[in-house]
């Protein structure tokens, strides 16, 4: 199938402060200079903010993340768990279409969503509540035919039982995820017939299923803002009634994480007054990595223009998009080799004082990088940068 971003895009997108301080944590899970490792996670949480994946919002994540555009957007457009065009506001609807459910019923399923959501796949419903697709294999064939609706499975479905969760999720109703004939799990539909005490009669639900109804909203998204009811739902029937799930505040951790991440980031102090003709660049010394100096450092001495009007293209340099490119050319840095020139104080103000994520200067090496690119050329660098040998 043909993934292509949708034609019509925000013009920008940003993390909420608590999204901003989850992100933060989950770069922190991998080593130094692998923070791409993170691209999945932090591109779902985008996805979940604000329905779907914006192109906005995979710049802003690969912004995070130090890495090209289009390493981003390989990862949004190979993996049919993000969505490249808005969905409805209370639910999308995944249903499975391979074999097992096609057998059992997934055309019919589908004949539903066109009637009740939109005639056709990735269409919002007309008052944008929902929308719909079919899907490869999910995985509980036991249990065809199936759909996946948010983080859950609902399991056994019939058109009756299908309509029904939709008109229940349209009231405002929260579903029970899996089986929708009570089944504990995927045993046969006929009853057991070997290993008679099942569980169920026990327990009730399976883990997943009571993981869903502890939590009390199985399709709302992560969207920053709050964090969903902990306590289980008091109520029979398979809709809880409408205005009984709410919010908690978030934990106290939370809240200082998010505090911290929203906090102002102090303005860069008064930039040198720039010369009035470019100057060249400091000698530049040997390839190695330079640690940053204690304290706020010191801003680098930029020029007043780009040499003969051309500035170096600074997103060469891993780590560097074009939110950070834009914050050098404002201090003057428009060429590889005044970044070569810094020394521990420069690296210690650029780690600083950049956008969105400190230290990045000394993670991802700008300097050894710049240097390379000086003293071996370009062509030269772009080989090293293949393996990150810098």
């Amino acid at each position: 199938m043909l993934r292509r971003l949708h034609h019509e895009q925000p013009a920008a997108f940003e993390f909420t402060p608590a999204n901003l301080a989850w992100a933060q944590a989950q770069m922190t899970k991998f080593p130094v200079g692998r923070q791409a490792s993170a691209i999945i996670p932090l591109l779902f949480r985008a996805q979940e903010q604000e329905g779907w994946l914006s192109k906005a919002a995979i710049e802003y994540v690969a912004d995070m993340l130090g890495m090209p555009y289009i390493r981003a957007l390989e990862v949004a457009t190979f993996y049919f768990m993000f969505q490249l065009q808005p969905t409805g506001s209370v639910a999308h609807i995944q249903i499975c279409g391979t074999t097992s459910c096609m057998i059992c019923g997934a055309e019919d399923l589908m004949k539903v969503c066109k009637s009740k959501i939109a005639p056709h796949a990735h269409e919002l419903s007309a008052d944008g509540k929902f929308s719909w697709e079919e899907v490869e294999c999910l995985g509980a064939c036991a249990n065809a035919p199936m759909a996946q609706i948010g983080k859950d499975y609902y399991e056994d479905l019939t058109e009756e039982s299908l309509a029904a969760l939709i008109d229940g999720m349209a009231a405002g109703g929260n579903p029970k995820a899996g089986s929708q004939i009570g089944r504990f799990s995927s045993e046969p539909a006929s009853g057991l017939t070997s290993l008679t005490a099942s569980a169920g009669d026990k327990e009730g639900y399976n883990a997943s299923v009571a993981r869903a109804v502890t939590i009390g909203d199985s399709i709302k998204r992560i969207d920053g803002t709050e964090v969903p009811l902990a306590a289980p739902w008091q109520s029979s029937g398979q809709f809880p009634p409408i205005g009984i799930m709410g919010t908690r505040p978030m934990s106290a951790v939370q809240q200082a994480a998010a505090a911290k991440a929203a906090a102002p980031v102090a303005a860069p102090a008064a930039a040198p007054a720039p010369v009035a003709a470019p100057v060249a660049a400091a000698p530049v010394a040997a390839v190695a990595d330079i640690p940053a100096a204690e304290g706020p450092g010191v801003q680098p001495v930029g020029i007043a223009a780009p040499r003969d009007g051309k500035a170096d293209d600074l997103k060469l340099i891993e780590g560097v998009g074009p939110v950070l490119e834009e914050r050098l050319n404002e201090w003057g840095i428009f060429h590889f080799d005044q970044i070569a020139a810094w020394g521990p104080e420069e690296i210690a103000y650029a780690d600083q004082n950049v956008p969105r994520f400190k230290g990045r200067c000394t993670r991802d090496k700008w300097v050894a990088q710049a240097r390379i690119i000086v003293t071996e050329g370009l062509e030269r660098f772009l080989e090293r940068a293949k393996t990150n040998d810098y």
